[in-house]
């Protein structure tokens, strides 16, 4: 329980450091970027080695892709809802609202890998990504919506208290979900994350830093491909 805590709050820590960073400081654009695409690359690796291989592997293509599409749409939806009501200026939520519809799942299938010994790729994974959201999100929340400092990092602090929870949980109920259910949640976070990542974080980056974030992006990548090594 104590390792599933430390997972728990290696993953909502970074998310604090982020939202306070960008309620108090405007970073480069050029910096931002880099963390961004940088954030971005090592949460395809996840995605890709950590969450939907093993979910294909285990329960096969259809289930898999089946829970790809739904965390893929629900995301997609919830996004577009926030943009019809907010505008253009709703990056900012998005960004939270991609920070817990891909890390509840991905918390909790960080919960439940921990009782194999893995995880720590899913966990550098979510935490590099964290930062650059919460710092990109708080900045928009408080320059786009006009939110007090104190309200905004509240709102984070809830999602990064909700994210140590749901790893709590899915580590304490990892014994009773069937392989074939936590195959559907690691799917759900791949899909999730995929969604973010083209719908909010890649198009941010590439705006604010230009065509050279790629290089950024593909070191992330790397970093995390390594680690799973």
């Amino acid at each position: 329980m104590l390792k599933a805590l430390l997972y728990g709050l290696g993953t909502a820590v970074p998310l604090l450091i982020g939202a306070a960073i960008g309620l108090r400081w405007t970073l480069p654009k050029q910096v931002l970027a880099s963390l961004m695409a940088f954030g971005a690359g090592t949460m395809i690796a996840a995605a890709s080695s950590e969450l939907f291989e093993p979910a294909f592997h285990q329960a096969g293509v259809w289930i898999a892709a089946a829970a790809l599409f739904a965390g893929a749409g629900i995301y997609v939806v919830a996004n577009h809802f926030i943009e019809a009501k907010l505008g253009a200026a709703a990056i900012g939520w998005a960004l939270m609202l991609g920070t817990i519809l891909d890390g509840v799942p991905e918390n909790t299938a960080l919960g439940v890998s921990l009782t194999s010994g893995g995880g720590l790729v899913l966990l550098v994974a979510v935490a590099v990504g964290n930062v650059p959201e919460a710092i990109s999100g708080a900045t928009l929340m408080r320059d786009k919506h006009n939110f007090s400092p104190g309200r905004a990092f509240w709102l984070w602090a809830a999602t990064g208290l909700m994210l140590v929870l749901v790893t709590l949980l899915g580590y304490t109920l990892s014994d009773n979900l069937s392989p074939t259910h936590i195959s559907t949640v690691q799917a759900f976070a791949g899909g999730a994350t995929i969604a973010v990542l083209a719908d909010s974080l890649m198009p941010e980056a590439y705006r604010e830093g230009g065509w050279w974030v790629g290089m950024a992006t593909a070191a992330g990548f790397l970093v995390a491909f390594v680690l799973a090594g």
